[in-house]
């Protein structure tokens, strides 16, 4: 299995060395999966889509408008 070297910060680190009962590995491990999981989820979602990327920032726009107005904002 291959590895992979992350960067933390200075308080992360100090909270995992803290708590060294935890597999942290695994918990990074179960972090990744799911989210590839996610991704994989997305791409086949979006797989046959015609929008273009731009098309997806409009509709993103006028959706984020229209909650803004909902709630005064």
């Amino acid at each position: 299995m291959p590895n992979i070297t992350i960067s933390v910060s200075e308080e992360l680190y100090k909270t995992i060395k803290h708590h060294k009962q935890i597999r942290w590995s695994e918990v990074a491990r179960r972090a990744m999966v799911n989210y590839a999981q996610k991704l994989a989820m997305l791409d086949k979602l979006t797989a046959n889509s015609e929008l273009t990327e731009e098309d997806a920032i409009a509709i993103g726009k006028k959706v984020k408008r229209g909650i803004a107005k909902r709630h005064g904002l």
